[in-house]
């Protein structure tokens, strides 16, 4: 079980991916999801007038129509999740959770105690998150927690994927508000990583969680990468 909550701040910082990109597409990919990540937040509480939505929709057609004209990227590059990178300092861009050039993540920022196999995690939600009135819905509650934990469990020497999440909603999670992540590996047997974690607004406890995560067969990455390319065919 976790003791008194850590100070994250005192770990080295992650991030989304191994290293800061300062020029190039990745950046301006980041750069990008972060304008759009601005748009979705303004739009979901918007009462602007018809006309100046009826420009905005127009003007994003038309880009989706632009960037459909370029070649889509068939490359795998780096993880779209923690659980099965078996390395905290991998790439993550594209992720959904901590992924800062992907527009959907809030992005969840993650820092780790390699020693300690345990992580601490920060994150603001927006908006777009919303549940109950001014609350986090709890689907991303848990969608975090399934990433903090499985960032976890990847300090273990055998990262797996989520086999079985259980999440306890102790207080409503508001939004709008600084949100600490702690979690930690509580014990490997055979193929499976134990992995316990607790949410925190301030002092108030919003939500605990523990995951079992199942490490992967030899040769089920590849097959899942494999049947990844034949979709995108």
């Amino acid at each position: 079980m976790s003791g008194e909550q850590s100070d994250w701040r005192k770990f080295s910082h992650w991030g989304a991916s191994a290293e800061e990109v300062t020029e190039g597409p990745w950046a301006e990919r980041r750069r990008l999801a972060t304008a759009m990540r601005r748009v979705i937040e303004l739009l979901v509480r918007s009462d602007a007038p018809e006309a100046e939505l009826r420009v905005a929709a127009d003007r994003l057609e038309d880009y989706a129509r632009h960037l459909e004209g370029h070649p889509r990227n068939v490359r795998y590059e780096g993880f779209a999740e923690a659980s099965p990178s078996g390395d905290v300092r991998a790439f993550f861009d594209q992720s959904p959770l901590i992924g800062r050039a992907n527009p959907l993540a809030p992005p969840l920022q993650l820092e780790a105690d390699e020693a300690a196999q345990r992580v601490y995690g920060r994150v603001r939600f927006g908006s777009a998150y919303e549940g109950a009135p001014g609350c986090v819905h709890g689907g991303w509650v848990a969608a975090a927690f399934d990433e903090a934990l499985g960032y976890a469990q990847s300090l273990s020497a055998s990262p797996g994927m989520t086999g079985t999440l259980t999440v306890r909603y102790r207080n409503p999670t508001p939004l709008h508000t600084d949100l600490a992540f702690e979690c930690w590996v509580d014990g490997v047997e055979g193929r499976k990583v134990f992995a316990g974690g607790t949410l925190h607004a301030g002092d108030l406890l919003c939500a605990e969680a523990e995951g079992i995560f199942v490490s992967l067969q030899p040769g089920r990455f590849e097959r899942l990468l494999e049947a990844r390319a034949e979709r995108e065919e």
